[in-house]
């Protein structure tokens, strides 16, 4: 099924075909938004007024925890040797 164009190259959109053609969009684009699945629901993070992660909350105190591990985890000997014989 050859589509017309018009002068510019654009397809004709006066044509049966690209009518047709744009209804099968239409199809599919439904078809797809009705099998996509239902996102994961995460845990809204408290803030505070400033903007800020809540560091009362248990998420909060669970982000505090994981970010001193890490500092810990930087600072110790062994990475400390490896950052001076790079």
């Amino acid at each position: 099924m050859a589509v017309k164009t018009t002068a510019s190259g654009k397809m004709d959109k006066r044509t049966k075909e690209y009518k047709e053609l744009k209804e099968r969009l239409a199809k599919a684009r439904a078809a797809k938004s009705k099998s996509t699945t239902p996102k994961k629901q995460t845990t809204k993070l408290k803030k505070t007024a400033s903007g800020k992660v809540d560091k009362r909350t248990k998420e909060g105190k669970a982000i505090c925890e994981r970010l001193a591990k890490a500092r810990k985890a930087k600072n110790s000997l062994f990475n400390r040797l490896k950052r001076l014989f790079r």
